[in-house]
């Protein structure tokens, strides 16, 4: 029996595909491709089973939270600010809440959507979603039992001088940090949390 006919993906056909490796939050996929200039290759694809959220929490001081840990792929210890992943059919919103509390014990009054993006489009289709939260209030964190984690609280400045810095190295962080900062210069935030992120 044959497979399915040649489908465009842009200016690629695929001929074939076949997952090579899954597990339960990826698969990678090899695809045989013809390039757009004609010639025969392959195009391997990670394809992500969750969506990867993050949170900027403000506090009514202008500091935020970070957290730290240690990251198996790059075998090196990194601060964050809080994120985590969801199953595609969970809004990005009700995973951000519960990342947040879960990592930090914090709750939010105020919530914000500050950006989506596509983290290493070459090679994954993973996809973020992140969060301005405001309005916070302390709860007991619970973290999964896979995870060891330190927090740590600093003022916004100085999460922009980290990040410029190189000492922040996560892409989610990064792009919180300077949209947020960013969108506070332009006045594209509401007052009060513009306020909080351009607090000296």
């Amino acid at each position: 029996m044959s497979g399915p006919p040649p489908r465009r993906v842009g200016p690629w056909t695929v001929l074939s595909e076949r997952i090579v490796y899954d597990n339960p939050w990826i698969s990678v996929v090899d695809h045989a491709v013809e390039h757009p200039n004609g010639a025969a290759g392959q195009y391997g694809v990670v394809r992500f089973k969750n969506v990867a959220v993050g949170v900027l929490p403000v506090d009514e001081e202008g500091c935020v939270w970070l957290v730290g840990q240690h990251r198996f792929p790059h075998d090196a210890y990194s601060w964050e600010l809080p994120e985590g992943g969801g199953p595609h059919h969970e809004s990005a919103i009700e995973t951000a809440r519960r990342e947040l509390a879960e990592e930090t014990g914090l709750t939010a009054e105020r919530w914000l959507e500050l950006a989506a993006f596509d983290i290493s489009n070459s090679v994954t289709d993973e996809k973020a979603v992140c969060f301005l939260a405001w309005g916070l209030h302390p709860g007991e964190a619970a973290p999964e039992a896979s995870e060891a984690l330190s927090i740590r609280r600093i003022r916004f400045p100085a999460l922009i001088e980290e990040v410029l810095g190189g000492q922040i190295r996560d892409s989610l962080t990064i792009v919180m940090a300077l949209t947020a900062y960013a969108k506070a210069l332009r006045g594209a935030l509401p007052d009060a949390i513009s306020d909080l992120v351009l607090k000296r």
